[in-house]
């Protein structure tokens, strides 16, 4: 019903699925990086990162399950097991958070969100909280008017 009475004159076009692609394989390539250095962490090589320039060029040797790959000095380094699961953990937990954040995202400005209602803050600031209580039997019938209860 509310989506008739505004309509949107921009064409959806490639720019913001585009977007939203790289953003999410640049999570996906930081989250194998940071369960390598998590893994070799717990090997006791310590918490090694890649220089910016190796972050993509070392992704074949980690996914192989070198865990030395894209680092300058790397030391004490995780066995290929370890390194695979803690890249498994890293992968699920930015899955989890990227589909949280999308939940959050399409309640607030998807197709399905309220047009022209003011938040509870928004109410509360423009017309107080006194006021609110004074006439809540005009702005909440079902709840305070004569016929409630």
């Amino acid at each position: 019903m509310q989506q008739d009475r505004l309509k949107n004159p921009h064409p959806w076009t490639y720019e913001i699925p585009l977007a939203i692609l790289l953003t999410l394989m640049l999570i996906a390539v930081l989250g194998v990086h940071t369960g390598r250095a998590v893994a070799n962490l717990l090997a006791g090589g310590g918490w090694g990162w890649p220089p910016a320039t190796e972050l993509f060029p070392s992704l074949p040797g980690l996914l192989r399950g070198d865990a030395g790959a894209g680092l300058t000095n790397p030391g004490v380094v995780a066995e290929p097991g370890a390194l695979r699961t803690w890249v498994l953990i890293t992968a699920a937990v930015n899955l989890l958070g990227a589909l949280g954040l999308s939940v959050v995202a399409y309640r607030r400005w998807g197709p399905g969100r309220l047009r022209g209602m003011a938040s509870r803050t928004e109410a509360a600031s423009l017309l107080g909280l006194p006021r609110l209580r004074r006439h809540r039997a005009v702005i909440r019938p079902d709840l305070y008017g004569k016929d409630a209860r």
